[in-house]
């Protein structure tokens, strides 16, 4: 397919006009989009979470969650709906573990009670603050009901993933969202957008081996996460042989 006029240039993905109106071309990069030191170009990346966010998008899809995602055009693209973007990350928690445990001194790897749902202001100029409810209405980023409607949608997103995740030896400790929004007539509804991958999701892998005394040490996070969540999940296309590092959300 002919590239259209770039829409956007993230850290990890470019947008294009897509080919019909409505649509646009999301094009998944190898540059890293993590705050911690790993390189700043993953080779073979970008192919890989093109491969997984089509996955997942997919599967939520199928399951009645409505998202962003058409079809996969390629290698690195993927043909997705326009939505207007809501100015948050929505991450939602099943495990303490990063600021959460540096916030609340809460050990690494605590079961949470339930999952929590967090918002983050996504502005990269002021590193992404957490805020309250109370903000994002305040100031106009989304209304109540909104806000009902994403708590719904992250936590049936978490219900499909953690499944997903648990069926292949992975625990799913936390994970973030884009939600937008579209409109169908006058009908607007809420989907979920940007992507799923391992740039979004902290994974843990649950198969560790035993330990001299039989016992299995706990989930540790993963090394070669997207090669090795690529193989498990069946989507690993057989022209990719880098080893890549773990990556980690707010």
């Amino acid at each position: 397919m002919a590239r259209r006029k770039k829409v956007y240039e993230g850290k990890a993905k470019i947008l294009y006009e897509g080919p019909e109106p409505g649509t646009l071309v999301q094009y998944f990069k190898d540059d890293s989009s993590s705050s911690v030191a790993v390189p700043s170009t993953l080779e073979g990346k970008g192919v890989l979470n093109n491969r997984l966010s089509e996955f997942f998008m997919s599967g939520l899809n199928q399951i009645g969650v409505p998202t962003h995602f058409i079809r996969r055009l390629n290698m690195r693209e993927q043909l997705v709906r326009m939505a207007e973007i809501i100015p948050l990350e929505i991450v939602v928690r099943n495990f303490a573990a990063g600021p959460l445990s540096a916030r609340l001194g809460i050990p690494e790897g605590t079961q949470l009670p339930r999952p929590i749902v967090e918002y983050y202001f996504k502005d990269e100029k002021l590193n992404l603050p957490l805020v309250a409810e109370e903000h994002i209405v305040a100031f106009g980023w989304a209304n109540q009901q909104d806000l009902d409607d994403i708590v719904a949608l992250a936590l049936r997103v978490n219900d499909f993933l953690s499944g997903v995740m648990m069926g292949v030896g992975i625990r799913l400790a936390d994970f973030r969202i884009e939600v937008g929004r579209i409109w169908e007539g006058d009908f607007m509804r809420l989907i979920v957008a940007d992507e799923i991958s391992p740039d979004s999701c902290r994974l843990w892998d649950m198969r560790q081996p035993e330990r001299p005394d039989g016992t299995i040490p706990d989930p540790q996070p993963m090394g070669d996460v997207y090669t090795e969540l690529a193989r498990r999940l069946g989507v690993l296309p057989t022209n990719i042989t880098h080893t890549m590092k773990p990556t980690l959300i707010n």
